[in-house]
């Protein structure tokens, strides 16, 4: 179970030398905009990703005239330190360097719930293989070397298609056929979890987020052809090499599990039918579903839910308020002053429950 126990973000943004000791389970911030209430989610996603999930620049999360970002936590006993700068990066468990970013998400993993980041349903495809991928890391570590290996076969495809060199490319076709079934037999697997999940009783009340009949759906398009079978090695092969004519003329592989996406529906309506703000409560469902499942599993995530209070209106906030006070996880949790924040109060007294009982 992942606990942050102490957080001192000493440079990040807007946030110079802060400290905390969070609650094991409830932390709520609530205050004015422009007071840091994001960038502490995003400081603390920071730690758990070596990467932010608003921007790929470090310019943008390094203090203004600072060289460097330091964020540096106790996490399950293990002291975390993260310092970066525009030409180092330097990761420590216990003051023991640690070179794999892998390290940092398996040690602390973070679901984060922001409209910074964007919403699953109806969101870009790219966002949907990370909601994704980031369970199937957390319930199989051991797929990372297989992406990690993927993404080499991928790259040495798309530069040898680009400089228009064949020599190589039936071997690393091959490659991709393998690596591809791998992925996709994992990610097949870890979407019959999540379905499995959806069909237990602690939905009951999470289910209210949307109305209507409830009848929820969601599929993985595996980013192959409807007629190329994706668990099949052969079948992706044949289609490979088939094809190697068109790859080349566009100059790179458009078709492969990095090209994969999740369709997600609600009572047979398909998610780009839905209305904003059916997607974005249809999101919250989602993410909360993926913590329920891993907490089952015995992994527990930190969960960062940024600016809630914008995103629910009264009744819904009082149900995910709900929900997050059984996960059994770290909680961190921001919302804006004065909006929806009445709805707190229930939240509030368990919070202090949980203080006096330690």
């Amino acid at each position: 179970m992942a606990i942050i126990e102490k957080l001192h973000i000493l440079r990040f943004r807007n946030l110079d030398n802060q400290y905390l000791e969070p609650n094991t389970n409830i932390n709520l911030f609530i205050g004015g905009n422009g007071q840091g209430k994001t960038n502490l989610i995003e400081a603390v996603y920071y730690l758990g990703h070596n990467r932010s999930f608003k921007s790929k620049n470090i310019k943008d999360v390094v203090p203004f005239e600072k060289e460097f970002l330091q964020i540096d936590a106790v996490v399950d006993d293990v002291r975390v330190l993260l310092k970066k700068s525009k030409n180092k990066n330097t990761i420590l468990f216990n003051q023991q360097k640690v070179s794999s970013n892998s390290r940092l998400t398996h040690l602390m993993p973070i679901q984060i719930i922001s409209p910074d980041r964007g919403f699953v349903v109806g969101g870009p495809p790219k966002l949907k293989r990370s909601y994704l991928d980031w369970g199937v890391f957390h319930v199989n570590p051991s797929i990372l070397k297989t992406y990690k290996s993927y993404n080499k076969a991928l790259k040495n495809v798309n530069t040898l298609l680009t400089n228009n060199n064949t020599k190589q490319l039936d071997y690393w076709l091959a490659q991709i056929a393998t690596l591809s079934v791998e992925i996709s037999s994992a990610r097949a697997d870890y979407i019959q979890k999540l379905k499995k999940t959806l069909k237990k009783p602690p939905f009951g009340p999470l289910k209210e987020l949307i109305k209507k009949n409830n009848k929820f759906d969601f599929l993985l398009q595996s980013g192959w052809t409807k007629d190329t079978n994706h668990i099949d090695q052969e079948s992706i092969y044949k289609y490979l090499i088939k094809n190697r004519g068109s790859f080349a003329r566009i100059k790179h592989l458009n078709y492969g599990p990095h090209k994969a996406t999740i369709d997600y529906y609600l009572n047979n309506q398909n998610e780009q039918h839905l209305s904003r703000g059916e997607q974005k409560k249809l999101s919250i469902f989602y993410w909360i579903m993926q913590v329920l499942m891993l907490v089952e599993l015995n992994i527990k995530p930190i969960v960062l839910i940024d600016d809630i209070s914008s995103e629910l209106d009264q009744e819904n906030l009082k149900i995910v308020l709900q929900e997050a006070l059984a996960l059994n996880s770290q909680l961190l949790i921001t919302a804006i002053e004065g909006k929806n924040t009445d709805n707190f109060g229930p939240f509030l007294d368990k919070f202090r429950q949980l203080n006096l009982s330690k």
